[in-house]
């Protein structure tokens, strides 16, 4: 198993496409957080921010979280506003392939990399999960010879439409632009593409979110019950939009062993 030194790992060492500049923002990557476990799978955790910013308790304490259940984690570090689409799903594809190609090094299971994230870090995995290729077997480069796809993704109080009445506005525009086409709207409305090869899914949200509708969960799983892929879904009565772990509503906060045991369950 590799160690942990708390530094970011580059996805594209000589530089991400579309990239603006060199600094950070300007630079996809992911931090490795190993459990103490070997043999199971792994957890790419995608933190939220409207595509604007990255919030810190999306990241590491969610990692830190999936550590206790015997689950090595990867927190990534995708591209926001002003990066557009397709920028951050380029991102989080590619930390999919790049996961993938290290897991026999990295001590896990190369057919059990999981993507976890929340609020538009959880469109950002409902969309690694609906929009994914095989892999080109003639790439130069090894690492894009894997699949992009997930074996499970997990969003939380994620924005999974981009159409009204229930889209997230200011995802949207960071995401599209203020002038968004329609067309391109719909496709990266998640539901509208589900299909029978989604991966098993882990949803949650609170009824009252005042920021995400929860209609944006509950029009996602019945997308997955249509196509009949396996999922769960947790519905919580009350809570603010944003709580992460939600250590401060115990109710919420047992989000998290459920999802846990839902990995363990399928083998993570």
């Amino acid at each position: 198993m590799m160690e942990s030194n708390n530094e970011w790992i580059k996805l594209w060492p000589k530089g991400a496409p579309l990239a603006q500049g060199s600094g950070d923002e300007d630079i996809p990557a992911i931090k490795f957080y190993p459990a103490k476990e070997t043999g199971r799978g792994a957890v790419i955790v995608v933190p939220g921010g409207g595509y604007g910013m990255r919030a810190d308790h999306e990241g590491e304490p969610i990692a830190l979280k999936l550590n206790e259940f015997g689950i090595p984690a990867f927190v990534l570090r995708y591209r926001v506003a002003p990066y557009r689409y397709p920028c951050a799903l380029n991102d989080a594809q590619r930390a999919v392939r790049y996961v993938r190609h290290h897991a026999g090094e990295w001590g896990f299971r190369a057919d059990r990399i999981g993507v976890l994230g929340f609020s538009a870090g959880g469109h950002l995995t409902a969309s690694a999960g609906t929009h994914y290729d095989s892999g080109n077997p003639e790439a130069d480069d090894p690492i894009d010879r894997h699949s992009s796809r997930p074996d499970a993704i997990a969003p939380c109080y994620p924005v999974i439409s981009l159409q009204s009445p229930y889209y997230h506005e200011g995802s949207r525009i960071n995401l599209l632009g203020a002038e968004a086409d329609e067309e391109l709207a719909a496709s990266l409305s998640c539901h509208n593409r589900v299909t029978s090869d989604t991966p098993p899914t882990f949803l949650w949200h609170t009824a009252d979110d005042g920021a995400v509708p929860v209609e944006n969960s509950l029009m996602f799983a019945a997308a997955l019950g249509k196509n009949k892929v396996p999922f769960e879904l947790h519905v919580y009565e009350s809570g603010r939009h944003g709580l992460g772990l939600a250590e401060e509503d115990p109710h919420v906060a047992t989000w998290a062993e459920l999802c846990g045991e839902w990995l363990k369950r399928h083998q993570f």
